[in-house]
């Protein structure tokens, strides 16, 4: 169903500060805490003593002791203590690859030799201050790639999202899905249209008039293993509607990393990511409440859309011209999918064979 040898947003540091996270990520389960460096640090949430979740025990001189017997374990998944017992002998708890990078920690749930931290996706919008980001996550009872499926197709804004950055003229305005290599593009753009309650927001606070006439556009990209970052915003009609000038417009980058946590539920890291006034932190704390409503709006329908699915396995799913981004998102992980399983099959006859 998923992607293995790749990596995902696991989690944020804030969330294992305080005690060890737990947390199930393509249905494997796992804990994460600081190790004796400092360094984030990702292992099965096992413990080899009598299976206990490490995630219910504390984490002391940077070593996780488990909460039922005490039995103690390195960032690298070593046994190293337990009172009065002997467990250097004990098997290492399964380690999974961990990277702390643009302030979320990245994990690889595969094969930890084929780990490439180079592969982490360039964020500049996570390292330049010329930009600011507000985000938050949500825990959804999905299948992820109806998360893609949602991103990659904006239609359904003119109905879920009615009040906020939904319009008429959106389902007006006819999509154009590109693939390239393994990232799907699907553009929409709408010429001198109203700008809807939140875009209007938008370019009062980037000092603009909310009442003239705009032009606005809708570019989402998706990247294996699902990821979605969506260019999204509004300029004055005239100057150029996506390269309008930035006197003229208000923009953003909507950041979606969808991770599955088993068949049928995600963790969702939503945000938003601005070049306007990125020094405001008060816009920055406004935007984000307002992103954090409108995502919530669509938890609601895809839930019950999982639920529906699951409840009539039979029912055929009709696919329309608006539904390209998602399915061809989902052609691209099908393929790397199947190349992923091969793979791992004929390293499987190799080692039979020997």
């Amino acid at each position: 169903m998923f992607l293995k040898n790749t990596w995902y947003v696991a989690c944020t540091p804030d969330e294992f500060a305080e005690k060890p996270l737990g947390r199930k990520i393509c249905n494997e389960p796992m804990v994460f805490f600081r190790d004796g460096n400092g360094k984030a640090a990702a292992l099965e949430d096992f413990c080899p003593h009598r299976g206990a979740a490490l995630s219910l025990g504390f984490v002391k001189d940077g070593h996780l002791v488990c909460g039922y017997h005490g039995l103690t374990v390195d960032g690298g998944g070593k046994c190293t203590k337990m009172v009065g017992q002997r467990v250097g002998g004990f098997p290492k708890t399964r380690a999974f690859p961990c990277v702390e990078r643009y302030g979320f920690i990245w994990v690889w749930p595969g094969d930890p030799a084929l780990a490439n931290a180079d592969e982490i996706p360039h964020l500049e919008w996570a390292v330049s201050d010329q930009w600011a980001y507000g985000g938050g996550l949500y825990h959804i009872k999905c299948d992820y790639r109806l998360m893609i499926d949602n991103l990659m197709d904006l239609t359904h804004e003119t109905y879920v999202h009615a009040t906020s950055i939904g319009q008429e003229e959106i389902e007006e305005a006819p999509p154009k899905t590109t693939v390239e290599g393994d990232m799907v593009i699907t553009a929409r753009h709408m010429e001198n249209i109203k700008a809807p309650p939140f875009w209007a927001s938008a370019l009062r606070a980037n000092g603009l008039d909310d009442q003239v006439p705009c032009d606005r556009w809708q570019v989402c990209r998706f990247t294996p293993p699902s990821h979605v970052m969506i260019e999204v915003g509004v300029a004055h009609a005239g100057h150029g509607g996506y390269h309008a000038p930035a006197d003229k417009k208000a923009g953003s980058i909507v950041v979606d990393f969808i991770t599955p946590e088993s068949d049928e539920s995600i963790w969702y890291f939503w945000g938003m990511a601005r070049s306007f006034k990125p020094e405001d932190a008060e816009l920055t704390a406004a935007i984000k409440r307002g992103q954090g409503g409108i995502f919530a709006e669509d938890q609601d329908v895809l839930e019950a859309q999982q639920r529906n699915l699951s409840a009539y396995p039979e029912k055929p799913i009709l696919k329309l011209n608006i539904d390209a981004g998602g399915v061809q998102s989902r052609k691209v992980l099908d393929r790397l999918i199947d190349a992923e399983r091969a793979s791992a099959a004929n390293v499987q006859r190799l080692g039979s064979a020997a």
